[in-house]
């Protein structure tokens, strides 16, 4: 249906740009692309068409011209493979960045954003982080070779996520100066991992499930211990025994091995271009710092490392150096409704 519209839409603006000559006092109407792939129509107010038998009002084809500016958003093979982005906290939003011999350089909030597509057209595919709030976005900087930067702005929408309330040990709450200090050490760390960027594109943005399991927590869930509000929960919880395998989403580069303070034995892996997944709780590693791996390819077994109540696996996947919903990437799974893990 889609390409149906698309095929119409075009025919329609090739009869009236090349077949007609439209104008007022001789000057006719144009239409150009910006850089960004976005449609501008410059003409007079009222438009007299040339061609015997063809007319269209100024209206008509203003909207004609947004919805072909707008398509290309949609047709991007690898936007196809993301499950309904919404530019909302915890989500992700597409731009479309026009054509261009190279791929561009952009920048949100200062991280590198990753871009697809070839020459003929680009796509920057944004993260937006949890905390983030709705309303007018912060700028996005596109920066083309040999040109100027250019911005790009977007709205962010609202999303309310749900609430969990548990009573647990104190211990598993408050931390002891040294532990602090731990935690604190290994989040700078984990932050200047989260930020690398590779020139390498994505062999794919569609994530197999790392895991064999139920989706036991939901991702961006308002968590509340003894009382006591905490983040929200940045990725997706698997629930499986102790020992079951845990395989490599997609194919990438191990970026960092790690056993830390909360989420225990974990491994990060890059896909390209600051797209990056995060395996947490792990009983043992099966890979190696910097070797490539493949798609399916074993990298370790779920367990319950660092602070935890049960097993499972914590699952995270991020973009330009924030955590996104996972459902995003992955095919759709009933979630578990019984299981809560820290």
């Amino acid at each position: 249906m889609e390409s149906v519209m698309i095929n119409a839409l075009y025919e329609e603006a090739e009869i009236y740009t090349r077949k007609t000559r439209c104008s007022v006092g001789g000057h006719p109407a144009r239409i150009n692309q910006d850089p960004a792939g976005r449609t501008h129509v410059h003409k007079p107010p009222s438009i007299h068409c040339g061609m015997q038998g063809l007319s269209m009002d100024r209206r008509r084809f203003l909207q004609m011209a947004a919805v072909l500016a707008s398509m290309p958003l949609a047709g991007h093979p690898l936007a196809r493979e993301i499950a309904q982005p919404a530019a909302t906290p915890g989500g992700l939003t597409m731009l479309n960045l026009g054509a261009g011999a190279s791929t561009p350089v952009v920048h949100y909030n200062d991280e590198r954003v990753l871009v697809v597509g070839n020459p003929s057209g680009w796509l920057a595919i944004v993260g937006i982080a949890l905390d983030s709030k709705p309303g007018r976005a912060p700028p996005v900087t596109i920066r083309h070779a040999g040109e100027k930067p250019r911005f790009i702005h977007f709205t962010i929408r609202e999303k309310r996520y749900e609430s969990e309330y548990l009573t647990i040990k104190s211990d598993l709450v408050e931390l002891t100066p040294d532990d602090l200090a731990r935690y604190k050490a290994e989040r700078t760390h984990t932050r200047s991992v989260l930020r690398s960027y590779s020139d390498l594109a994505p062999a794919s943005l569609r994530l197999n499930p790392p895991c064999d399991g139920a989706r036991s927590s939901t991702f961006g869930l308002l968590r509340f211990f003894n009382g006591q509000p905490r983040s929200a929960h940045s990725g997706m919880d698997f629930s499986a025994p102790v020992g079951a395998p845990v395989i490599a989403a997609g194919p990438g580069e191990v970026i960092d091995i790690g056993d830390y303070f909360f989420s225990g034995r974990t491994v990060m892996v890059s896909h390209g271009r600051g797209f990056i997944t995060l395996y947490s709780h792990l009983s043992a590693i099966d890979v190696r710092l910097r070797k490539r791996i493949k798609a399916g390819q074993p990298m370790g077994k779920v367990g319950v490392s660092g602070r935890v109540t049960g097993p499972h696996l914590h699952f995270g996947v991020y973009l330009n150096a924030v955590a996104v919903d996972p459902a995003l990437f992955l095919p759709r799974q009933t979630r578990h409704p019984d299981s809560v893990f820290l």
